[in-house]
């Protein structure tokens, strides 16, 4: 299934290569390994790899120092080197700019987004706060939460059995 094989063991193998606060993958591939970085999916991972000039198929734990760096720059300045609709953050609320977030930054960026879209009282945020669908999907029949309505055959027998035991114990 995939193309990568397990690597006998080596002593210029890294097992873990930090980028951020998150610690990546080292025996697999640089794309695949980038990609496990929260805001960074397949096709931003091969960008990145590409401007950094390293090798997309390359072990991501056997780079070099000075490779590994130009990775975590291409990641620091992903939004910079990309149309603006590739990023993930588009105009910032506050200041207007496009970042691209990645890691623990992007979950508190999406947290004060949606706590700012609950204080303002938006038709999002209200949405949020219900615990309803955001963006406009059908709630007629999905998204239920309440308990299932349906029925339990096996209690119906049993309260049947137990009226007809009380009906012959009344005939007698």
């Amino acid at each position: 299934m995939s193309t990568e094989e397990p690597q006998e063991e080596d002593e210029d193998l890294r097992y873990f290569v930090r980028i951020g606060q998150t610690d990546l993958d080292g025996t697999k591939s640089v794309e695949r390994s980038l990609s496990e970085l929260n805001g960074i999916g397949r096709r931003a991972a091969r960008i990145i790899a590409d401007k950094s000039g390293v090798d997309r198929t390359a072990t991501f734990g056997r780079l070099e120092d000075d490779e590994i760096d130009s990775v975590v720059e291409a990641v620091e300045n992903f939004a910079d080197e990309v149309p603006e609709w590739l990023a993930n953050h588009r105009n910032e609320y506050f200041s207007g700019e496009t970042t691209h977030q990645t890691g623990n930054d992007l979950n508190m960026t999406r947290r004060q987004d949606i706590n700012r879209m609950k204080m303002i009282d938006s038709y999002k945020g209200v949405r949020h706060k219900r615990g309803q669908k955001v963006r406009g999907q059908r709630t007629r029949s999905t998204g239920r939460t309440e308990g299932t309505i349906g029925v339990n055959v096996e209690e119906i027998k049993e309260e049947q059995a137990a009226e007809e035991a009380a009906d012959e114990g009344g005939e007698e």
